[in-house]
């Protein structure tokens, strides 16, 4: 099976961010979309980095007073680690393995076209 084929089954909106969305307004979209990452696209809608629940409890964590001011730019990781459609789901299973991430965005040239998660490749092995 390949990433296009897993991302045909699926009907859920990426729901993204930029980077100058404040750490709170982060959260609430977390919370509220109950979720735990958010894909952060810059001006022209280009993958930009990635900022996760983790990342946001460890911000909190090493500044309790002062993290309400940051914004998910000042701490998204921005080395992403991307997929393509045409990729194999085991090779992103393994991606994901290697390198202890639970999500992948799924890119076209630099255009995000979905986001892969643990939980999506857990189905994929239950069918």
């Amino acid at each position: 099976m390949t990433v296009r084929d897993l991302l045909q089954t699926k009907q859920r909106t990426i729901i993204t961010c930029t980077p100058s969305t404040g750490i709170l307004t982060a959260m609430e979209l977390l919370l509220n979309n109950r979720i735990s990452c958010l894909p952060v696209l810059n001006e022209n809608d280009e993958l930009a980095g990635i900022i996760s629940d983790k990342d946001i409890f460890r911000c909190v964590h090493e500044d309790c007073d002062g993290f309400t001011g940051l914004t998910v730019g000042d701490i998204m990781t921005t080395n992403v680690i991307v997929g393509l459609e045409n990729d194999d789901i085991g090779y992103i299973a393994g991606v994901m393995t290697n390198n202890r991430i639970r999500h992948v965005p799924i890119v076209e040239d630099t255009r995000l076209v979905g986001l892969l998660s643990t939980g999506d490749i857990v189905k994929t092995q239950m069918t």
